[in-house]
This record gives C-alpha cells, structure tokens and sequence, in this order.
C-alpha cells in the first residue's frame, strides 16, 4: 500500500508540475496568447496539457482502488501481485501521454529561446516588406545583433533592442517581412508581425524603399501598407523613406509620388486623431539612409517623441489624473500694470564679458589634433613637441646612439666632463699627500729602519690581503687533508723554528697541537659510578647521559649543521635535501622492499586461501 501511494504521489506532483508551470492562454496578455497560437497551434497546446491532466486523474483514481483491495489482500503473494498490477498500470498511463509529453518539451525549449518582450513599456515597431532596412536600422540604434543579409526574410522572428531617449528607455521591436497577400495565405513568420501590430501599443515606423533594390516596387509596398493600415489605428505612424542613398525621394517618378502622398495622407490622419496639428507633414515622412547614417537619429527622436506624447495624453485623459492634480498648484504672478519690464543688463558688462570671449582663445587639445589629422587609427601623436630645447627646430631631429665611436647616453648629463675632471684632480691631490707622507717618514729614518719599515709594510699587505680572501670566503673555504702534506713541509717543528726566528716561544703552540692531535679516552665520572646504587627511575637519565657522551665521543655534528665539503649552500637547503631523501623511501619501504633494485613479486594467489572446498556462507574472504 504504502508503495502504490508513493508512487503515485510522484506521478501527481510531477504532472502537476507539467501543467502549473505551462501558462494558461486565458490569464496572460492577448499577444503572448495569439503569438503561442501562431507558433505552436492553440488547440495543440491546450488538447496536449488536457491529456496530461487526465493521466493525472487515472493515475489517482488507480491507486486509490488498489489500495482498496490491498487493504483486503488475504495473503503475502496476493498483496505483490496487485502491487505489480498498481505499477504496471501506472506506467502504461505514464507512456501513452508520451507523444504529448515530447511536444510540450519542445515547446518549452522554444518559448526559452524567445525574447523578451513587455507588451506595457515603451515601444517602437518596425514593420515593412522584407529587406528594406529594419534589421540595419535596430542595429544603429541599439546593441542588438540580428543578422542582415541582402536577400528577403533573413528576419524569421521578432528580436528585441533597448535604447535611450531623454533618460527613458525604449523597447525597440524588429519584426519579419510582410508581403501583400490574403490573411489566410501568409505563414508563420508573417503572422508574427501582424501579431505585434494588432496588440502592442506602440510607435509603428513603416520602412518604405524608394530605391527599389528591395524587390518590390513603391506601388507593392502602397499596397500592403493600405491592407494593414487598420492595425494602425491609434497608434503613432511614421513612414521612414530608407536608401536615399541610392535614390532620393524628389528624384523617383510622378506616380510614386502620388502613392507617397497617399500613405503620408493617412499617416496625417492619425496624428490628427491624436490631438496633433496638421502641419506640412515632415513629421509622418522622414528620409534616412541606414548605409551613411543620415537621418538615423532623427526618426528614432520622432518615433520617441511622438510616442511620449501619446503616452502623455492618455493619461492625462485618464481618471487617474484628477488625483494627482489635486496635489499640484501652479502660482502665476499678475502683471500689476501694462508696461514690459524685459531683463536689463548694463552696457558696461555686455562689452566686458565680449572683450573676454574674443581674448581668449580656445586651446587645441589633442583630440581637436586627432580630428583634423585623419582621426584615431590614423594620427599619431608626438611626444617630442613638449621637450624644452634652445632651438625649438630641434625637437623632430633623431637622436643618434653612437656619435664619434661613444654611446651618447653617457653624455646625456652636460656637465658630465667637468664633473670627470674634478674627480681626476681630487685624486691626483690625495695621491700625491700620500705620497709626501710616505717620502717624509722615510728620509728621517736610518738604513737599518728603513729596511725592516718595508718588510714590516711587505707584512702589513699580506695580511690584510689574506684577511679580505679569508673574510670573503669563509663559508666556502676548503679544509686542507692531511693527505694534502704528503711530503711533510707542514710540521710542529718547522713551526717551532719559524716562530724561533721571530723571536717568540714556540712550546706552548707546539703543546696545543699535540693535545688537539693525540685521541683522547673517555673516563667514567663519578656520577655513572653512583648510579648503580639508585632507584631504577634514574635509567632514563642513565640512558640519556651514556647517548649523549657516546655521541659526542664520535665527534659528529647535528644534521642541520653545515659541514664545509657536503656540496650544500647552507643549513636550509641541507634539510631540504634530508627531508626530500627521506620522503623517497616511504614508498619504497611501505613495500617492504631492501632497495630500489628489488623486483620481488610475492605470491598472488596464495594456497591457503585458493585450495580445498568451500562451505556455505559468505565467500567474500575468498
């Protein structure tokens, strides 16, 4: 029981998901539901979501019988089989709403992909026949990207831009071609655009081609723009001549003119009925060419203006209008007499501020320079006319790298030869106090000290030449083997005579190395020999202290110490280089293998567990 109610409860929530989510024709705006009867049949559509319905319905009326009779099931295998009978029926259900399953879904992938139109906001319509200019013209006046091509019906659906007009922002509806034919006989595509004229309140722009390269003649397109002018009605209407970059208007035939003048004539008719004053018409005809862009701007400002004002009008014509007045007062003062009092400013100040503005002259940025030169792309600009040189004629020359065999970067400072000279003398003086230093200790000295001052200066320069060779190399310094002495020149006696002949004691050296050089025993301390007798909680302490004097018997140093000859930079890198080594082997070592050459492969099959019989049970161990 409880699977037959889960099951169709899943069943129930999903088909109801289907139908929810579906719109309903009846409660959303008229142009969505005449634009889904266009594109995928009403009655389809609404026999598809009907079926779904009922399969929800049988589903339910289902489970609830079975339930009933599993309620009464008077065994174990009576209850599964009308378990499997509730299922099955459910599922047979479930696959003949398949059909209608599959055009819903390409339904909803279709309405995904259409664009998104507010049939209450702003809007401007552009409708004509096929390949007379409205994709170009979107194009120019917003950021939307239809295709253009120059062959008819390259528009198959509605496609939407947005673009701006005194701080508000316009919907601009680009629709496919129409041709002049019987309602009955025009397809989808067409029906699309007839949609948008019957139910959007909109600006409607009529693109007219007097050039003709369209295909169609004027007096097709007088044609069709008479069969749907009743779908015109209370809306703004602007007949937008387009191509005149081909043909102008004043240059196209008599008879063209007269079918241009009839349109104009009905265009006039709506702006009248609009409230608008009939004027000679240059609001309801306009001229562009989308190629050259002229006149582009101009029809979308007339479309937007005249659409706002429609806008306007009817809501100040509306109920709601009334309230908002009540809120507003306008106070006009009265004149008190006859008399025209205009502004008055004095002369004085009228002549000041014209002297100020023929003073001062406008500054050519470098913008103003890009413009007169060709434009960006094409002007470059110079970084050279702002350096401060002696001779502004100057500025243009190359500058060379090399000038009479020197590199002229190195002369760049003009002072820099003067600079080299003072340098020069100021060495040449120091050089020659030192050496009057030098002459005057000499002479006041006998040949006697004269000659040990020299080997004690001799002295002097080795040692501090020594000093700088040990102090720059400290870290890297070899140390010398004792196989680098194999023919015995470095001894303690050779010392002791060198040190002899300095007049120094040469013993107390020659004992320091014998000590250093002759292997020292460890001897047992006191504390070991009165450990026997304590607890046995000082063995730690025991153990610790035999470690640490076995350790440092061996004379080994730490890890991390560097030892001149390792082949290592510093400390850091040897750990680096331990801990590298070190996490190497886990692997090899988690293998349980004696080196990197050991290929050993154990047995994979194990006797024990491959042979004899296998009892009842559970063989996974197997």
């Amino acid at each position: 029981m409880r699977k037959v109610k889960f099951t169709q409860t899943n069943f129930h929530e999903k088909l109801s998901t289907i139908i929810e989510e579906f719109p309903r024709l009846d409660d959303i705006h008229p142009f969505y539901g005449d634009l889904l009867h266009v594109l995928y049949n009403k009655d389809h559509y609404k026999l598809a979501l009907g079926q779904i319905n009922t399969a929800r319905n049988l589903i339910g009326k289902i489970a609830k019988d079975y339930v009933k009779l599993l309620k009464y099931g008077d065994s174990l295998y009576r209850c599964k089989a009308l378990k499997v009978a509730a299922l099955g029926r459910m599922c047979t259900v479930t696959k003949r709403i398949g059909p209608s399953l599959a055009y819903l879904d390409q339904i909803r992938q279709h309405m995904a992909r259409l664009p998104s139109i507010d049939p209450n906001t702003r809007t401007i319509l552009i409708c004509g026949y096929p390949n007379v200019g409205k994709s170009s013209f979107i194009n120019k006046i917003t950021r939307a990207d239809v295709d253009v091509q120059p062959y008819a019906f390259t528009t198959k659906s509605l496609f939407v831009g947005h673009t701006d007009y005194k701080y508000l922002r316009y919907q601009v509806i680009d629709t496919p071609g129409i041709l002049d034919r019987p309602f009955e006989d025009r397809n989808i595509i067409e029906m699309c655009s007839i949609t948008a004229l019957a139910h959007l309140r909109a600006a409607v722009l009529f693109f007219l081609d007097i050039s003709g390269s369209c295909g169609y003649t004027i007096a097709q397109q007088s044609a069709l723009f008479h069969s749907i002018k009743s779908l015109f009605m209370n809306k703004p209407l602007i007949i937008v001549c387009n191509k005149t970059d081909l043909q102008s208007l004043e240059g196209i035939s008599e008879d063209d003119k007269k079918l241009v003048e009839e349109m104009k004539s009905e265009a006039m008719k709506t702006l009248i009925g609009q409230g608008g004053e009939a004027k000679d018409g240059a609001e309801v005809l306009l001229t562009m060419s989308t190629l050259t862009e002229e006149g582009v701007i101009a029809v979308k400002n007339a479309a937007c203006e005249r659409l706002l004002d429609q806008r306007v009008e009817v809501k100040m014509k509306s109920k709601k209008i009334n309230d908002c007045l009540n809120r507003f007062h306008v106070a006009l003062p009265k004149p008190r007499d006859q008399k025209e009092r205009p502004p008055c400013i004095p002369q004085a100040i009228l002549e000041a501020k014209a002297k100020e503005a023929a003073t001062i002259e406008k500054r050519k940025l470098e913008k103003d320079l890009e413009e007169e030169n060709g434009g960006a792309g094409v002007y470059s600009a110079s970084l050279k006319k702002h350096y401060l040189l002696a001779n502004d004629e100057w500025k243009e020359d190359n500058m060379p790298e090399i000038l009479d065999g020197h590199n002229v970067y190195d002369f760049v400072d003009p002072d820099i030869l003067q600079r080299l000279e003072e340098l020069e003398k100021e060495e040449g003086l120091l050089q020659e106090q030192e050496d009057d230093e030098e002459d005057m200790d000499v002479e006041d000295l006998t040949p006697e000290q004269q000659k040990e001052l020299a080997e004690i200066r001799k002295k002097k320069s080795i040692l501090i030449r020594e000093h700088r060779i040990k102090k720059s190399t400290a870290e890297s310094r070899p140390i010398v083997p004792r196989k680098f002495d194999k023919d015995k020149m470095f001894t303690s006696e050779r010392m002791g005579r060198q040190l002899s002949s300095l007049g120094l004691d040469p013993s107390k050296a020659i004992e320091r190395v014998r000590s250093k050089s002759r292997g020292r025993k460890r001897e047992r301390s006191a504390d070991h020999d009165m450990d026997v007798d304590n607890d046995g909680s000082n063995k730690k302490l025991r153990a610790r202290s035999l470690s640490r004097s076995m350790s440092r018997s061996r004379s080994r140093p730490p890890t991390h110490e560097l030892v001149p000859g390792e082949g290592f930079k510093d400390s850091a890198q040897k750990i680096k280089a331990f801990k590298l080594g070190k996490k190497s082997v886990e692997k090899r070592n988690k293998d349980a293998r004696k080196g990197e050459g050991d290929r050993v492969i154990p047995n994979l099959k194990p006797k024990h567990l491959y042979s004899g019989k296998r009892s009842n049970g559970k063989t996974t161990r197997r």
